[in-house]
């Protein structure tokens, strides 16, 4: 599984780049706040992650040596939703602990713990977060379903709701649409996906970007939105939609389908759009991002207001299905505008830039984490108007995976 072997390499060459950290050594105190950063320890082999909190993201630093809140078990991702924090654990196909917290006096305070299935997309929904278990073969007879469960945030101690949903029915060609994300639109769920033939996620349909569009809380799918002026939307593991404050949905491509190991669409890099309350593709509307930017892929991004993106970006040269960019850039949808960003890390000194990360809805700023082959980790502030970055918190004893904030 992707996830498990990009951990696991994260980890190995984090720790080459460092000696073992003891908790009796530590020299940095708790940073009482509400900033949550979820960081995987140094280790040659899997560990679980420990959840931190901080007052600024700006300044000063935090350890998880001697401090945080452990988690059970290994592989997390997290979502903040209704004001909670969640840490869902990915069971490798197997069961998995949910457990969400609030912040008290600074500090974590744990709420509920359950066990969910293992699920590939997940995101809040009115009151719930949604999430999606998607098989990656086709059942040689009967139906091939996705499953799909509920879990309400005012009262999270268990699934509130479950389903099943047709996984061969968006792509209309045979193939499983496998959901690279969800989200919610008005009273819709959206829910792009890539068309995948076997357990390896190759395609013969490379060239073609779904959408589809389900009730809520019924998952009844009401239509398919395509275009074929792209790839498919998003990544795995990877929110391709991005809503802005008109309503306007923006989707982006990295054009990195793949069959026979290879490479295979000839679409470029782009972001596209639906305008606010309709389901169609706007064909008035085309950011070839690969013209614009003067030959790099999107390849992850973050909405930070006023139609502003920070994206991860890459050498078209470079780009591959699991490849995220380790340059950034601000990326105006309306304006159709491109500009890399100053002040970051040398690409050649990353090791990882962290892919969940905190945006405080101002038009201006995003917080970023940038994990270094030199053992050094930090949260860097991104200056939209100004294309620069600045480096804040220090975070020791291991990698960034998540910034968020809880009020």
């Amino acid at each position: 599984m992707k996830a498990k072997l990009t951990k696991a390499i994260m980890a190995v060459a984090f720790a080459a780049a460092l000696t073992s950290c003891k908790k009796d050594k530590n020299n940095i105190p708790e940073n009482p706040g509400n900033f949550v950063l979820a960081v995987t320890p140094i280790a040659s082999t899997g560990v679980a992650d420990y959840l931190v909190t901080a007052s600024s993201l700006d300044e000063g630093a935090v350890s998880i040596i001697g401090n945080g809140v452990e988690q059970d078990g290994t592989y997390r991702y997290y979502v903040t939703a209704n004001n909670k924090f969640f840490s869902m654990l990915y069971g490798q196909g197997n069961p998995g602990a949910v457990t969400s917290y609030d912040v008290k006096d600074g500090k974590l305070n744990k709420l509920s713990n359950f066990v969910s299935e293992t699920v590939q997309a997940f995101a809040p929904v009115n009151e719930d977060i949604l999430m999606l278990k998607i098989p990656r073969t086709i059942n040689e007879t009967g139906a091939t379903l996705a499953n799909y469960y509920r879990v309400n945030t005012n009262n999270s101690t268990a699934i509130s709701g479950e389903g099943t949903i047709d996984a061969i029915a968006p792509t209309g060609n045979g193939e499983i649409a496998h959901f690279s994300w969800i989200k919610q639109v008005g009273t819709k769920v959206f829910a792009p996906f890539f068309s995948i033939k076997n357990r390896s996620f190759e395609t013969d349909y490379p060239d073609f970007a779904g959408i589809a569009v389900y009730s809520y809380p019924a998952m009844q799918l009401e239509k398919v939105i395509k275009d074929t002026r792209t790839s498919f939307i998003g990544r795995y593991f990877v929110d391709g939609l991005g809503l802005v404050e008109n309503g306007d949905v923006y989707a982006f491509s990295s054009s990195v389908a793949v069959n026979g190991g290879v490479l295979t669409s000839t679409k470029p890099s782009a972001i596209t759009r639906i305008k606010a309350g309709t389901t169609e593709f706007d064909q008035s509307y085309f950011y070839n991002f690969e013209t614009i930017s003067g030959g790099y892929v999107v390849t992850n991004w973050i909405y930070i207001g006023s139609n502003n993106f920070i994206a991860n970006v890459t050498p078209k040269a470079e780009k591959g299905a699991y490849v995220t960019g380790k340059q950034l850039a601000v990326v105006n949808v309306a304006d159709k505008t491109f500009k890399l960003i100053s002040g970051t890390p040398a690409a050649a000194d990353i090791q990882t830039v962290t892919t969940n990360n905190y945006a405080p809805n101002d038009g201006k700023h995003a917080y970023i984490g940038f994990n270094l082959k030199d053992g050094t980790t930090y949260v860097y502030k991104i200056d939209a108007a100004a294309g620069t970055a600045v480096k804040g918190l220090k975070v020791e004893g291991g990698l960034i995976t998540a910034i968020q904030h809880l009020p």
